[in-house]
């Protein structure tokens, strides 16, 4: 079942970069993170405290770690990843990726005093040689300037640390409600770094390029993965972030499908090596173990 639902959120995750190429069309991307931010937490308001109230407020000692998640989980995280691709490679978003389960296990081991085996570590080692494989092409042809790089690092370092703060702090409180502030109170923050970094840049285009995009980012990345991500954060953040290793090998599937991008060597061997690692990890196991059954 854990397998399953692994899966779904990378291959959901992964979409999400599509949709955002496709809205960054008509819109700039911090105006598209913001007004999808804004839009999500407004229809889980609406629904969570309007059409069905048996969800409950926050009570006053909850609200600090629920600003604290949505800087690191809306407004720093996701703004500064929108914000990087229009200064780094596709390749070396996907490689600062695989830098992102070796920061929450270093953060679990420091923070929750999870301790990380030797098969964990050597199956995150793996499953990022397997990344570097499949985004070499792309770094070795791209560029980037350092401020995208810092950026970049900034966005993956704050979804590092919101990843093992939000087991940290443990909530008692439903993920559908966390996931609402979360957006509302990241989209809020947002709004005038958004007007202040890019008034000059700033274009809006209504066409179907940014309702499509936006659509599927409100409901299907904002809402519906980000409550199987917090899902999967409750079971454990160590193996929950190492399914993020799929997300560039799921990217380029769905490139192929949807932009109708190649399918290269680099990404068919690249897709092996990460699969061997989750295995070696034990993100992905082949059987489940037969209990002996009593008589």
């Amino acid at each position: 079942m854990s397998t399953a639902l692994g899966l779904l959120f990378t291959l959901l995750w992964s979409s999400a970069a599509i949709a955002t190429k496709f809205g960054m069309e008509s819109t700039t991307p911090l105006a598209l993170a913001t007004f999808r931010f804004l839009s999500a937490g407004l229809l889980l308001f609406l629904y969570v405290y309007g059409l069905n109230r048996r969800f409950p407020w926050p009570k006053p000692r909850q609200w600090l770690p629920l600003i604290a998640l949505g800087l690191l989980n809306t407004t720093i995280y996701l703004g500064a990843t929108f914000w990087a691709l229009t200064y780094v490679s596709a390749g070396l978003f996907n490689l600062f990726v695989a830098t992102n389960p070796f920061l929450v296990a270093l953060l679990s081991y420091l923070w929750l005093k999870r301790s990380i085996s030797i098969k964990e570590w050597l199956g995150m080692l793996v499953a990022a040689i397997g990344l570097l494989i499949a985004t070499w092409p792309s770094i070795a042809g791209g560029e980037a300037s350092i401020s995208g790089l810092i950026i970049l690092g900034i966005g993956m370092l704050s979804m590092a640390v919101g990843s093992v703060f939000f087991k940290k702090v443990n909530l008692d409180l439903p993920s559908i409600v966390i996931n609402t502030w979360q957006l509302c109170i990241g989209g809020i923050v947002a709004l005038p770094i958004a007007y202040f970094l890019e008034k000059d840049t700033f274009f809006f285009k209504p066409d179907m390029h940014l309702l499509g995009s936006l659509i599927w980012l409100v409901f299907v990345i904002s809402i519906g993965t980000m409550l199987l991500w917090f899902f999967l954060l409750k079971q454990d953040p160590v193996r929950a972030n190492n399914w993020l290793f799929m997300t560039p090998i799921f990217g380029f599937i769905l490139s192929a499908v949807v932009l109708h991008e190649q399918v290269t060597s680099f990404d068919i061997v690249a897709t092996v090596v990460v699969v061997i690692g989750l295995f070696l990890s034990g993100n992905i196991k082949l059987l489940a173990k037969v209990k002996p059954r009593k008589n």
